[in-house]
């Protein structure tokens, strides 16, 4: 019994782990082929907390609006960039409205928005692409739904390997005590709310 529980949550194991590298391919193209090709980025990989904030922000907003040398952040707060730069106001200078550049603080705000902003070669912008920007969301839940049962599963299989242990080490011990052993275990699993798996496990012992 515990073989065959065992190939068939290895069969949606493996599925949804395939739809989950699918979807995942999938959202970043468009983020490279849609939002970020107006920048002509290079291709590189990088944390998924950057795709998150794709899925949350129309634009990122340039990393720095000052051809010069100074360093000065974007202050239009509907973009991520713009959203950063105003954290980081609020968390380091007394008066974010009127900020006095030569301060110290002003510098760890600086410090601050430079290590959290997105860089020239990560801007992106979903105007006029606001088609392309809704099947993005939808391919980062989907992976991230597949992930998700994924890891269900494999957990599933830890439990199904451990029932097997027990029923093993259980039947090895009645019966050396001369007693005819009936050990049934029973591993149930149903789709729950919001697409979780509820996982039921009981062992029965019988003599």
């Amino acid at each position: 019994m515990y073989l065959a529980v065992e190939a068939v949550l290895l069969v949606q194991l493996f599925s949804y782990r395939s739809e989950a590298k699918r979807e995942r391919d999938r959202y970043i193209d468009l983020a490279f082929n849609v939002a970020r090709a107006p920048f002509a980025p290079a291709r590189r990989d990088t944390v998924f907390e950057y795709f998150e904030q794709l899925e949350r922000f129309v634009e990122s907003g340039p990393f720095d609006t000052d051809p010069g040398a100074a360093l000065v952040p974007p202050t239009d707060e509907l973009t991520y960039n713009g959203s950063v730069w105003k954290l980081a106001r609020e968390t380091f200078l007394p008066d974010p409205g009127m900020p006095d550049t030569t301060s110290l603080e002003y510098r760890r705000a600086l410090e601050f928005y430079s290590s959290q902003a997105v860089g020239p070669n990560f801007q992106w912008s979903w105007r006029d692409a606001g088609l392309e920007q809704d099947l993005y969301s939808r391919s980062i839940k989907r992976s991230d739904d597949a992930f998700r049962s994924s890891t269900q599963f494999l957990g599933l299989l830890l439990v199904n390997h451990l029932l097997s242990a027990i029923d093993a080490f259980v039947s090895y011990r009645l019966g050396r005590a001369g007693s005819p052993a009936q050990v049934q275990s029973a591993l149930f699993w149903s789709p729950g709310s919001g697409g979780a798996l509820e996982t039921r496990v009981g062992v029965v012992f019988g003599f």
